[in-house]
């Protein structure tokens, strides 16, 4: 695990209920060494089974909304235990005390749901999962465990009334919008902590959002990057690329930046990229593999077929096209400069405050915010 994330009054939990405890025999963790997903018997190799275990990556243990069957890693990933070290974050950033009484939103495994009454006490926490065959398994895992943890099956979006008000609450799974009954379930003063994101990609950053006084809004700051798993009802729709350019490239308007590929695209989980989802809304971008060279970054308009493509090649200026009525790459390109312009601020300058009216996105100040 990432050095500093495991701190000391959170190691005896980890200590209690390892992550190995929890697994299915069958699992599909991501091989650093091979960038992708491997399946993982433990039945036919214990040692490498419990290696990765033990390891800290990703494990999916469930494909396709479980239409997945057989060895072989599926085409979507639809559950799974997050990296350790992203777990262990995020619960300091939940700052949970014995006592508190926890929803969290997406039970998965029920790794973090029992770390989090282990920590609590006995009738502290309870965990809400949309798939009944994942609730199932961990309702069987806690009792297995025997420790007391009370999972719902149901829709996380709605909450669970039925335990509130909680001193906590905590999601599993990224987020597109806060649902605003959240706020309803969660006490003045209470902390919401959650992977948040746009529409841009599927990149997340975690919200730690402190619940007003009042209880009518919840705030705070981004504390990391992250990506997760969707919630169901907030799931990206893919983007069909022949809908938008149905030819070539050619048929839109052909410009050129001075933006480099190392300024614009960066790192996967860089801030430049958490900026751009903010500045440039209803778009979706997807980062091509290099290839001989040379790699493309598509924008795709979310409320109309506008599209923009950016061709970086190695020792030339970068190519544009874009058609439609939004100028994507303009936009973009604008958000980028507007980033640099603030002193290139990391993620966790940024924060969010949620009403029950909406959302706004804010930079180092809460007045002054702009409307997603």
């Amino acid at each position: 695990m990432s050095s500093g994330v495991l701190s000391s009054d959170w190691a005896p939990s980890y200590a209690a209920v390892p992550r190995s405890t929890v697994l299915p025999d069958l699992m599909w963790p991501f091989d650093m060494e091979t960038g992708r997903s491997v399946a993982v018997c433990k039945a036919d190799d214990p040692v490498r089974w419990q290696e990765f275990a033990d390891s800290d990556v990703p494990v999916v243990t469930q494909w396709d909304d479980g239409k997945h069957a057989g060895t072989e890693p599926g085409h979507v990933p639809t559950s799974s235990a997050s990296m350790p070290s992203v777990v262990f974050r995020m619960l300091r950033d939940l700052g949970l005390r014995p006592g508190h009484r926890v929803l969290e939103i997406g039970t998965a495994t029920g790794w973090n749901a029992v770390l989090m009454a282990h920590r609590t006490g006995p009738g502290c926490v309870t965990t809400v999962e949309v798939d009944r065959a994942v609730a199932t398994a961990a309702m069987a895992t806690v009792e297995r465990l025997g420790i007391p943890v009370h999972v719902v099956h149901g829709d996380g979006a709605q909450g669970y009334p039925g335990g509130a008000p909680y001193d906590r609450i905590i999601a599993t799974c990224g987020l597109r919008s806060i649902p605003p009954v959240w706020l309803e379930q969660c006490r003045p003063g209470g902390v919401i902590v959650a992977p948040w994101g746009t529409d841009f990609s599927h990149g997340d950053a975690v919200a730690r959002l402190v619940v007003a006084p009042d209880g009518k809004s919840a705030a705070g700051n981004f504390t990391g990057p992250v990506e997760f798993m969707k919630l169901r009802s907030q799931r990206l729709s893919p983007v069909v690329h022949k809908e938008f350019v149905p030819g070539s490239v050619a048929e839109g308007d052909e410009s050129s930046t001075t933006v480099t590929e190392a300024e614009f695209v960066g790192d996967h989980f860089g801030p430049e990229r958490f900026a751009l989802s903010l500045r440039v809304p209803r778009c979706r971008q997807v980062v091509a593999a290099r290839d001989g060279g040379a790699r493309p970054v598509w924008f795709y308009g979310l409320g109309d077929r506008s599209w923009a493509c950016c061709l970086f090649r190695d020792g030339q200026a970068a190519r544009v096209w874009q058609s439609g009525p939004r100028r994507l790459w303009d936009e973009a390109e604008a958000a980028f400069r507007w980033w640099e312009g603030q002193g290139r601020p990391t993620t966790s300058r940024f924060g969010l405050t949620v009403t029950a009216r909406g959302e706004r996105v804010w930079l180092d100040d809460p007045a002054g915010s702009w409307a997603l």
